[in-house]
């Protein structure tokens, strides 16, 4: 099993910069493959981005594409999502999650552990 913590958030003004950490503890980090969702107000939990085992192969969502860069540190543990010409529809709670295997998955069911999730708010 794993333990993911996030941490990171907060509110930026639109056009400015956020980075989410998430922390593993627990299990052998690399033996999970990782993704970013997150969840607006009324709406159903989406991919932002989700990567490999091995973080050699990501998958970004249209919306994030060109803005959002997700990357791992299996040494440290710690999974990170730079946010950058961040919108206000970009506001929502961010999670990370984790599955054991290598390949990327992009549906939240196939992730077994999740974070608590930080808050993004994004102003016009």
């Amino acid at each position: 099993q794993v333990q993911l913590v996030e941490s990171g958030g907060g509110l930026v003004q639109a056009g400015g910069s956020l980075r989410l950490s998430c922390a593993a503890s627990g299990r052998t980090f690399s033996r999970y493959a990782m993704g970013w969702f997150r969840q607006a107000p009324g709406k159903d939990r989406a991919i932002v981005a989700a990567s490999t085992r091995s973080g050699g192969n990501t998958y970004y969502a249209d919306s994030v594409k060109g803005r959002f860069t997700s990357s791992r540190d299996n040494a440290k543990n710690t999974v990170y999502l730079q946010m950058n010409s961040l919108k206000p529809e970009d506001t929502a709670v961010y999670y990370c999650a984790a599955r054991e295997g290598a390949a990327i998955a992009v549906t939240a069911t196939l992730y077994a552990y999740w974070g608590q999730g930080t808050q993004v708010t994004v102003s016009s």
